[in-house]
C-alpha cells in the first residue's frame, strides 16, 4: 500500500514555507513551533493525548525560540518499546538574497513571476518554472517540505496506531542553521521518555534535504549515515610595526594567507571511507581585528575552515591541521627572510636575520604553557569566559572563541608571534553506519524494502549512498568516535562549558543508526531554491512510511 499523501504534503509545506522561520530572528522561529503544535492538537489523538505535544523552549540560548515535538504510541499486537526517530528543522536562513522583494520569499504561488520578472534566470530554472513540477520558496527545499512529510505521518499513524508496533517521536527542532540549540535541547526530553516510559530507540530518519551531484545527473539519493564536520580556527598574533618600518613587523595577514593558501580546496584534507570521499576545506572567514584604519600593522586576525569527516576523530584532523599550518609558517618565515635579502641588496644595506621563527600551539598545548607560566591561569581563564559570556551572550561562537584565545595571549610572557589553533564551533559529528550492528542492519534492510515497494511509482531513480553530505542535526543521534577522541575534542575548545558542550552522556542514550529520507530539489540557500513536488510529496513520504513499518514489525 502507498500512501495518498501528495495533496495532504503540499498544502502542508505552503503553510510551512508562509511562515518566515529564519535563525534568531525575533519571534519566528516559535511561530512556526507553535503553528505545528496547534496542528497536531487539532488532530482527534493528541486531544485525548495532549501531553504527547511538547512545546519546548531551547535551553541556556541567547535567543526566545522553542521545538515542536509530538508522539504516537502504536498498538498493534500490544505495541511495543520500540521507537523511531523523526528529525527535521524548521529555521531557515536570510532572505536578504531577495532584496527589495524578500517579502515574496515566503509566498511560494507568487514568487515565479516575480522572479522571473525582476532576476535573469537561467533556461534550467525558467524550465523547472514552467513545467509546474517545483514548489519555489524560502525553506521550501531547505527543508520544510521534509518537515510537513513527517507531519502528515505524524497525523496518519495518529489515526492509525493498529499499524504501528512500536513508536514514532517528531522533532521539529530551531536552530539548525546555526548552534544546533534545538537538537541539543530535545535530547533532554529523549533521555526523559526513555526513562520515563522505558522507549528504546532503534533508528533516527532526518528529512533534510539534497540535491542532484552534478547538472547531469537525474537520481534522487537516500543516505545511511551523515558527514562530519569539524571547524579548525587559527588565531594568528603578530607583531606590530609603523608602516614605515614594515620589516620590523611580522604580519598576521601574511600568515593566515598563506595558511588559507595551503589549506583552501586542498585534497589532503579530503576523507574516504566506504568508497565514499569528502570535499575539500574552504575559507569561511580571514579578517584581522582592527576596527578603523591606522598605519599600524594588524595585532592579530582569525581565520577558520569547515573540514568534512567520514572516519576520521577530531584529534586526526587536529594532527593534520596543525603539520599544514607550521608548513604554512616556516613558508612565510623564509619568504619573509627572502624578500628582506633582496630588499636589502636593492638598498645596498648590510643583510641581517630577521628574528622571526615558526610557533605553533594547539588550545590545550596553550593552555599548558600558560599553567607552567602560571599554576592559577586556570582560574583566570575561567572567570574571563564566564564574564565574556555573561557580558555578551549573543557573540558568535567563533568570535568568543577568539576572544578568549586573545586573552590567553595577553596572559603569556613570551610575546613573540604564534598561532594558536582550536575548534570553534559545534561539533557536527560523523555518523557512519555500516551494517556492523543489529541496529543498522535493520535500518539498512527496512530501507531497501521500502525503497523496493515505491521505487516502481518514483517517476525518477531512487538510489543509496553512505553519507549524507551536507551537514545536519543527524550528528546528535550517535556517537562514532571514541572517548579519547572526544576528550582530545573538549580539551581544543576555547568555548567549551561556557558556550557550548557536547553532550556525549545524553547521546549515548540514543545512539542510533540514522538514514536521510529527505526533500529533493534545487538550489538550497539560494534565490531559486526549489523543491521536486512528486519526489518529496510523495515518494519521501512513502519511503519513510514502509521503513518505519518494517523497523516496528
Amino acid at each position: 500500500m502507498l500512501l495518498n499523501c501528495y495533496q495532504e504534503v503540499e498544502e502542508l509545506t505552503k503553510e510551512l514555507v508562509s511562515i518566515s522561520s529564519i535563525n534568531k530572528a525575533p519571534g519566528e522561529e516559535t511561530e512556526i513551533a507553535k503553528f505545528i503544535c496547534d496542528y497536531y492538537l487539532k488532530l482527534a489523538y493528541f486531544k485525548q493525548h495532549p501531553e504527547r505535544v511538547i512545546y519546548q523552549k531551547t535551553k541556556k540560548d541567547f535567543v526566545d525560540r522553542h521545538n515542536a515535538i509530538s508522539y504516537v504510541k502504536g498498538t498493534k499486537d500490544g505495541g511495543s518499546k520500540k521507537t523511531v526517530i523523526l528529525l527535521g528543522h524548521i529555521d531557515t536562513v536570510g532572505v536578504e538574497d531577495f532584496g527589495e522583494y524578500k517579502d515574496y520569499a515566503t509566498k511560494p504561488d507568487e514568487l515565479p513571476e516575480i522572479l522571473k520578472k525582476h532576476f535573469v534566470l537561467s533556461k534550467e530554472i525558467l524550465d523547472d518554472m514552467e513545467s509546474g513540477k517545483y514548489m519555489f520558496g524560502r525553506g521550501a527545499l531547505d527543508m520544510k517540505a521534509g518537515v510537513a512529510g513527517h507531519m502528515a505521518l505524524i497525523s496518519y499513524f495518529s489515526e492509525h496506531p493498529e499499524e504501528l508496533k512500536g513508536n514514532l517521536i517528531a522533532i521539529h527542532e530551531c536552530d539548525e542553521e546555526d548552534n544546533s540549540k534545538g537538537v541539543i535541547t530535545a535530547l533532554d526530553l529523549l533521555v526523559e521518555l526513555r526513562e520515563k516510559e522505558g522507549l528504546e530507540y532503534i533508528a533516527c530518519i532526518n528529512a533534510d534535504y539534497s540535491t542532484n551531484h552534478s547538472p547531469e545527473d537525474k537520481n534522487c539519493y537516500i543516505y545511511h549515515g551523515s558527514i562530519g564536520k569539524l571547524l579548525p580556527c587559527c588565531s594568528v598574533f603578530g607583531k606590530e610595526a609603523h608602516v614605515g618600518q614594515s620589516f620590523a613587523a611580522f604580519d598576521p595577514n601574511l600568515l593566515t594567507a598563506m595558511i588559507t593558501k595551503n589549506v583552501s580546496l586542498n585534497p589532503l584534507f579530503s576523507d574516504k571511507a566506504q568508497g565514499e570521499t569528502t570535499l575539500p576545506p574552504i575559507s569561511l572567514k580571514q579578517s584581522d581585528s582592527k576596527p578603523e584604519y591606522t598605519v599600524q600593522t594588524a595585532l592579530n586576525t582569525l581565520s577558520y575552515y569547515n573540514v568534512f569527516s567520514h572516519g576520521r576523530s577530531p584529534a586526526d584532523v587536529l594532527r593534520l591541521f596543525k603539520e599544514m599550518v607550521i608548513a604554512s609558517y616556516d613558508e612565510t618565515v623564509t619568504l619573509l627572510q627572502s624578500r628582506y635579502d633582496a630588499y636589502c641588496e636593492l638598498a645596498e644595506i648590510p643583510p641581517s636575520s630577521l628574528p622571526w621563527r615558526t610557533r605553533v600551539f594547539t588550545w590545550e598545548e596553550l593552555v599548558e604553557e600558560l599553567l607552567n607560566q602560571d599554576k592559577t591561569f586556570l582560574d583566570e581563564l575561567h572567570a574571563f569566559k564566564e564574564m565574556l559570556h555573561k557580558e555578551q551572550p549573543a557573540l558568535d561562537l567563533r568570535l568568543y572563541s577568539h576572544e578568549v584565545a586573545k586573552f590567553a595571549q595577553s596572559k603569556l610572557k613570551d610575546k613573540s608571534p604564534f598561532v594558536v589553533i582550536y575548534f570553534g564551533s559545534i561539533y557536527n559529528a560523523r555518523v557512519e553506519t555500516t551494517g556492523e550492528t543489529p541496529k543498522e542492519k535493520a535500518l539498512l534492510e527496512s530501507v531497501d524494502k521500502a525503497l523496493e515497494l515505491v521505487q516502481p511509482h518514483a517517476k525518477r531513480s531512487i538510489k543509496t549512498r553512505r553519507f549524507y553530505p551536507y551537514i545536519s542535526d543527524s550528528s546528535f543521534m550517535a556517537v562514532c568516535d571514541s572517548e579519547e577522541a572526544i576528550e582530545r575534542l573538549r580539551r581544543n575548545m576555547p568555548s567549551y562549558t561556557t558556550k557550548y558542550v557536547h553532550e556525549v552522556e545524553k547521546i549515548l542514550q540514543i545512539n542510533v543508526p540514522v538514514v536521510n529520507i529527505g526533500s529533493f530539489g534545487k538550489d538550497g540557500h539560494m534565490l531559486t531554491e526549489r523543491v521536486d513536488k512528486w519526489q518529496t510529496f510523495h515518494n519521501v513520504p512513502n519511503i519513510s512510511y514502509h521503513t518505519i513499518l518494517s523497523l516496528l514489525d
